[in-house]
């Protein structure tokens, strides 16, 4: 199977991985703070992987906690105010410290390219304290099979809606987003591999890394922990 590129269209800075600044900036956060609140103790420290324009990680320093914001764009970090950021891939990340929180947003865990599921969940490994939570979000098997050309959402002035979806090897799909606001278009084309319950079990596993629950109704937010000895 050839894993296609990522890569986005329209007006601004689009990210190596297809993302507009522009539309980001348009979204607001939805359950990712009260995700982290629930886990994470007032005034802890969170490291926010993919943080992009900071969408969450200022809502996270409203509510006190101690940020740090990584994202491979400067121009989306560029956006963020109020935390220490730093302009990396995840995989390369090595910050020499630990935190309460690793947060990974974005369903960025269904990569089609395993090794680098496999360095974004280590990177999540080595940047948890032994005492912290990872928290993922993820598209569960149930959900990716309902993926379908003309659903999405409303962000304000904003249409997010799926364009395109093509099946390229079992569980496997490529998928582009489109973004219209007013005369404005973006689009966002993606590969997304289906993750069984088990295989994202054992993916965190070879990471070092145990599933702990769920933490949601919808499954869409997992809570892992080093594992024991790791």
């Amino acid at each position: 199977m050839k894993i296609t590129p990522n890569s986005g269209t329209g007006s601004g800075a689009i990210t190596p991985d297809g993302s507009s600044v522009e539309v980001y900036k348009r979204i607001k956060p939805r359950e990712e703070p009260d995700v982290v609140a629930g886990q994470v103790p007032a005034g802890g420290s969170v490291l926010d992987l993919g943080a992009g324009v900071g969408r969450v990680t200022h809502a996270l320093i409203e509510r006190g906690y101690e940020v740090v914001a990584v994202d491979e764009s400067a121009e989306m970090l560029a956006e963020v105010r109020g935390a220490e950021t730093v302009c990396t891939r995840i995989q390369d990340l090595r910050l020499g410290r630990r935190f309460d929180g690793v947060l990974m947003a974005s369903n960025l865990v269904h990569t089609a390219d395993e090794e680098g599921r496999h360095g974004l969940l280590e990177a999540c490994a080595r940047h948890v304290a032994g005492d912290g939570a990872v928290l993922i979000q993820w598209t569960p098997p149930e959900r990716h099979d309902a993926w379908e050309v003309g659903r999405g959402r409303t962000e304000g002035d904003m249409r997010i809606e799926m364009s395109a979806l093509e099946e390229v090897a079992p569980g496997v799909v490529n998928a582009t987003m489109r973004s219209v606001c007013g005369e404005h278009e973006w689009t966002q084309s993606f590969t997304s591999r289906r993750l069984s319950d088990d295989q994202l079990a054992a993916a965190l596993e070879a990471a070092g890394l145990r599933l702990d629950r769920f933490l949601t109704d919808d499954r869409t937010w997992v809570r892992a922990v080093p594992s024991t000895g790791s």
